[in-house]
């Protein structure tokens, strides 16, 4: 699958546009004016979208069902869809950050955080820099470390172009209202923060808040591995694993969607389940 499609493009892949999004509202951080989505009512789920993604490009397709039951919460984060970009580099912790002022902005605490490939990685940092906000995490097709990737991975990140992005992703950029600099500005930035990245140190992850579930696909960008051993080191960690799935396909959000596929309905079976529990 590497030799097929480019490093970036997996971490970006995204299914296709949705319709027109809910109305959302943008709230004033320090340093950025954040869109995100709310939807439902009661316990808040905090959804945190992919690399170069939007809210409705990772979770366009599970979104209403998750605000069944829950107060659902889905930011965009520095210079992604809807919100600006700032003048500042692009970063996990920053990313982590924005989120925990945001939530505090909407008076949110103990909530649920749902990230998806990238945003998994700006779960991890919200929970170890701001734990009073997380009470569960669901990392899908996420990681904390090099080692979850090939060697090849990263080093494609040494010619990754514009045009490795996925079309659908630049054009629900472009759809937000987001110009061509605005849309080159965020790649670049995205690409120094990979080629910068740092892992995370197994200490760390064992003084997380937990329960999490963990949520990876046998044929992901990550090894299943990399997830088993990040679902150990967790508190109260735990694994699930979906047959014949690449990179977030059980939440419609990989290469694209697939018509008729029961994996969106038993992951999202799996994370009511998980984020009911007592």
């Amino acid at each position: 699958m590497l030799r097929h499609v480019t490093p970036l493009a997996l971490l970006l892949a995204a299914m296709p546009l949705s319709p027109a999004p809910a109305p959302g509202r943008w709230v004033d951080v320090p340093g950025l004016r954040m869109y995100c989505e709310v939807q439902g009512e009661g316990r808040p789920l905090v959804l945190l979208h992919g690399g170069g993604s939007t809210a409705q490009t990772s979770f366009g397709a599970i979104l209403p069902r998750l605000a069944r039951h829950r107060r659902v919460i889905a930011p965009e984060q520095q210079g992604h869809g809807h919100t600006p970009d700032a003048d500042r580099p692009l970063s996990f912790e920053q990313m982590a950050d924005d989120t925990a002022a945001l939530l505090e902005r909407l008076g949110v605490r103990g909530a649920d955080v749902l990230g998806y490939s990238n945003g998994g990685v700006v779960a991890l940092h919200l929970a170890r820099r701001h734990p009073a906000l997380v009470r569960r995490l669901v990392l899908a097709s996420s990681y904390f470390e090099r080692s979850a990737m090939p060697p090849d991975f990263w080093r494609g990140f040494d010619t990754a172009r514009l045009d490795d992005m996925p079309a659908p992703l630049r054009q629900a950029h472009l759809a937000a209202g987001r110009g061509a600099g605005e849309l080159e500005a965020m790649f670049a930035k995205t690409v120094a923060m990979m080629r910068g990245f740092r892992d995370l140190p197994e200490e760390a992850l064992r003084a997380l808040p937990g329960p999490a579930l963990v949520m990876v696909g046998d044929r992901d960008v990550m090894s299943v591995e990399h997830a088993a051993r990040m679902a150990r080191l967790l508190p109260g960690g735990r694994l699930a694993v979906f047959p014949g799935a690449p990179h977030g396909t059980y939440l419609a959000a990989a290469e694209g969607a697939r018509p008729g596929s029961p994996l969106p309905d038993l992951a999202l079976t799996m994370i009511e389940a998980f984020l009911d529990e007592p």
